[in-house]
């Protein structure tokens, strides 16, 4: 990180004004002394390439322009104008006839469109100067632009890379940027069932939901809250490392010397992943049911009284998740850790041998270091995929059981997830839905950013030899 004049460290903060302030300066400089074709394409953005007979690149900066404002003319700006307010019209009945009013959800939507279509504009246009200043750069050192066929042959070429992108980073800002940004915009409304487009509007009310969410009153979120992210956290740290260990145990004891029929035992635990698990886990739901095979059988042999609560009790509700969790998540840590445990020097066995260790110490002193080293991007992508593990709760409890002391129809057994999804689809909540899901973004973010810091495999990329 440099060091600026008064000898402290730089931020990212100031290092971006830093930036932004020398790009600004570049821009009045290139302006200033740049040809009457480089100024005329600071309002018309291809026209300085078009004369010095870069006619496509020209071209292509002067249709996005003309297309931008088209859009902006014809559609994107009606909805800009009313972004502010989302809308003051109201859709009303006048003589049996429904005379349409503004539309909240399409203001807010094409509003946001249109403010990103802008910037991606001020982008091309810098980029615009920039290639004005390269050409004449480049003409007065005497030397020759590419010719027209040149330029697009290198989109096959030289810039294939940018050709090749074009499509998938259109679909990510498309289906992943924009939805998120519309997400985050959508937890500063009051976006719910009562205030449901185009019949009634919604508009911007600021932090209140937030406030909600960490009220702890009787019309809070809090102590719901609270409860649904602690459970969150300790689900996704159970179910992570005792199928990690159990996993690694398993492999351990099959490729143990002396065990007869390995591909057999192999082969069982796959099956569990051979089978779906929208049709295992909805089958070990009912086999849980206090009408299901297990109570069932219990209640015949004489061994329980009265049918065991596994899915009506919260404490015994989250056993059973974990329990069924080991079930289907051993199998892939088995498979893994059976590869990794090959790879392991048989050197470093004997040498331990030879100075007299126990079993016990060289599986913690050489197994255990290296499968940590060796897996430890995996444990935090499966702690951080188990944060958001919808499956498996859904799918065996829906999220239940249900209790009147939890609000926003959270259950005893929801994640942030299943709580999220259940205020969107049950109690089309959207915008506590939308706060809560910029919580599981900040939650999943800092647990990943600090744990991915001190992963011994990113800190010392070779520090098991």
């Amino acid at each position: 990180m440099s060091d600026n004049k008064f000898g402290k460290k730089s931020n990212p903060v100031s290092r971006f004004f830093s930036f932004l302030g020398n790009d600004i300066k570049d821009i009045g400089v290139t302006f200033r002394d740049g040809d009457w074709k480089t100024k005329l394409s600071f309002l018309i953005m291809g026209i300085g390439p078009i004369l010095r007979g870069q006619t496509l690149r020209g071209f292509a900066y002067l249709i996005l322009e003309v297309l931008f404002f088209c859009f902006v003319g014809a559609f994107g700006g009606k909805y800009l104008s009313k972004l502010g307010t989302l809308g003051t019209v109201e859709t009303m009945k006048k003589n049996r006839k429904t005379i349409y009013g503004d539309h909240s959800f399409l203001i807010l939507l094409f509003g946001l469109l249109t403010l990103i279509f802008i910037v991606l504009l001020i982008f091309l246009w810098r980029m615009n100067v920039r290639e004005n200043q390269r050409e004449e750069l480049a003409l007065k050192q005497g030397k020759k632009l590419p010719g027209n066929k040149a330029d697009f042959m290198s989109l096959f070429d030289s810039n294939f890379d940018k050709t090749l992108l074009a499509l998938p980073v259109t679909g990510i800002f498309v289906f992943t940027v924009l939805p998120i940004i519309f997400m985050i915009c959508v937890a500063f409304t009051n976006y719910d069932a009562t205030h449901q487009a185009p019949t009634k509007l919604f508009t911007w009310v600021g932090f209140e939901n937030f406030k909600t969410l960490f009220s702890f009153g009787k019309s809070g979120f809090g102590s719901t809250f609270l409860h649904v992210l602690l459970w969150t956290l300790v689900w996704a740290l159970l179910a992570t490392f005792i199928d990690y260990f159990l996993g690694i145990a398993v492999a351990i004891l099959i490729n143990k010397k002396g065990i007869k029929f390995k591909k057999f035992w192999r082969t069982c635990l796959v099956l569990t992943i051979a089978i779906p698990q929208f049709v295992s886990l909805l089958y070990v739901s009912k086999m849980f049911d206090n009408a299901g095979f297990i109570n069932a059988t219990l209640l015949k042999l004489g061994i329980i009284k009265s049918a065991i609560p596994f899915w009506t009790d919260p404490l015994l509700a989250k056993i059973t998740i974990i329990v069924v969790n080991v079930w289907i998540g051993i199998p892939y840590l088995m498979l893994m850790a059976t590869g990794l445990l090959m790879n392991i020097p048989e050197d470093l066995y004997e040498s331990a041998r030879i100075d007299g260790a126990t079993p016990w110490q060289m599986f913690v002193h050489i197994t255990m270091p290296y499968m940590l080293f060796v897996t430890g991007p995996y444990l935090l992508t499966s702690y951080t995929g188990n944060l958001n593990n919808f499956n498996v709760i859904y799918l065996l409890t829906g999220g239940g059981p249900k209790s009147m002391s939890y609000a926003g129809g959270a259950g005893g057994t929801d994640l942030l997830v299943t709580w999220l999804y259940k205020m969107t689809i049950n109690d089309t909540d959207y915008k506590m839905a939308a706060v809560i899901g910029i919580m599981v973004f900040i939650v999943t973010a800092i647990i990943m950013l600090s744990v991915y810091r001190i992963l011994p495999s990113v800190k010392d990329e070779e520090g098991f030899q």
